[in-house]
């Protein structure tokens, strides 16, 4: 029998009779069926979503987002909502499945849940069981993308409201100053929009269409409240936004840029359960790849390894290099600095010095000339490897120092004032 509108602008009344079931497409499906209206066969799962048995996966997918919209108990605060909620998630997750559903529509809900064989008519000519993982919530987490679909529309407005679950604001209006207010009493704020547009009643607040949606949700525009008028104010729309970034500080020492190394940093973080919601402790070892050469300040990141929450995108953890110190060499981008120390005899009379490498070599450098204080010899591509180049490097950078002495006896220095030069 079909509807009977009253009178109210905001309402539908929905009068029914008992009706053969293929009168029920005409109206809103229901989730209310006594056993006695249930065939021999167990639970029908196509009544359950509201749907004809020759419905495609588009139908399907659309009746399940529908109903678990509806009946979301975060939403629904009737007391059966939980269990239509339930019903309504084990209905789809046997009917989006085609092996399931082809069980299902020969055996039943028991041949399914029982087993099949070939004799009996199972597809496949072998043995099928099937049992309801009995979690709705991550049903629907899997559909949706996440736990709570409407943070796109409530997010940043509902979080830290006290008495909403979630900080999903179907009970009474908003506080703060927000004077928008969405009421979950029955299901008459939905009366007058359209029955196949879930999300018709957000757009009336000036939310975007639902057409960007996953899992083929149409972009049809949901009917208008009559009565005119509208809200002024829009809300606005919320998204996850990504944690800033977490740094670390990573000290490489300058043997480890030479060569190259792999690191292993062991973290904690938080991360979600599969029902969206609830969170777990987990520990994970991150190899750090540190290339030949890389340059202090390198830094490398593991995006989103942060913890996670149903209000967040993990953040990236970023660990950025730095050189340790070292006994013998200061670096200078891919040069490295070594000081040596003369003495006095050794600057005026010549010496072989003695220069260690990094690969563990030791290099004898003869200086000839006079060495004053600061002077500096280069050993060519003793340094260290270019980043972008590793099979070229840089050079080793010899920087002299004097060492006076603290007195010369007074025959040394009247041997040495006639010897040297006057200018």
């Amino acid at each position: 029998m079909p509807e009977i509108p009253s009178s109210h602008p905001d309402l539908h009344v929905y009068v029914w009779r008992k009706d053969p079931p293929a009168s029920r497409a005409e109206g809103i499906p229901s989730l209310a069926s006594s056993p006695s209206s249930r065939p021999a066969m167990g639970k029908d799962y196509y009544q359950t979503l509201g749907i004809p048995k020759a419905s495609n996966e588009e139908e399907i997918k659309k009746a399940y987002r529908r109903m678990a919209l509806r009946f979301h108990p975060d939403k629904n605060k009737e007391a059966n909502a939980e269990d239509k909620f339930k019903e309504v998630a084990e209905a789809y997750e046997v009917l989006s499945d085609p092996k399931k559903r082809a069980v299902y529509d020969q055996l039943g809900e028991e041949g399914l849940k029982t087993g099949g064989s070939g004799s009996s008519g199972a597809p496949g000519g072998s043995t099928y069981h099937y049992t309801f993982h009995g979690d709705p919530h991550a049903t629907f987490a899997s559909f949706f993308g996440g736990s709570n679909p409407f943070d796109m529309f409530f997010g940043s407005r509902t979080h830290g409201h006290p008495g909403r679950p979630n900080g999903f604001p179907f009970q009474g209006g908003g506080g703060g100053g927000d004077h928008h207010h969405v009421h979950n009493e029955g299901e008459q704020d939905m009366g007058d929009l359209d029955e196949d547009d879930p999300f018709g009643h957000f757009r009336q607040f000036g939310f975007p269409t639902a057409g960007g949606l996953n899992n083929g949700f149409p972009p049809g525009e949901g009917r208008r409240r009559r009565g005119g008028g509208g809200h002024s104010d829009r809300l606005g729309t919320h998204r996850r936004q990504q944690d800033p970034p977490v740094l670390h500080e990573l000290k490489v020492s300058l043997e480890e840029v030479f060569h190259g190394c792999t690191k292993r940093m062991k973290i904690t973080r938080r991360r979600l359960n599969p029902d969206g919601r609830s969170s777990r402790t987990e520990d994970k070892i991150l190899n750090i790849v540190i290339k030949k050469g890389w340059k202090e300040g390198t830094k490398i990141t593991f995006p989103k390894e942060g913890d996670e929450t149903p209000d967040n995108i993990p953040a990236d953890i970023a660990f950025v290099l730095k050189d340790k110190g070292h006994a013998h060499f200061q670096r200078d981008g891919s040069n490295i600095v070594h000081s040596c120390k003369v003495t006095l005899k050794e600057a005026l009379c010549g010496c072989t010095v003695s220069i260690p490498t990094l690969d563990k070599r030791v290099i004898a450098l003869p200086c000839h000339d006079i060495i004053r204080p600061g002077t500096v010899k280069r050993l060519r591509g003793e340094g260290l490897p270019f980043p972008k180049n590793p099979s070229q490097r840089g050079d080793l950078i010899v920087e002299f120092s004097v060492h006076f002495p603290d007195r010369i006896p007074p025959q040394s220095r009247e041997i040495i004032r006639q010897h040297l030069p006057q200018s």
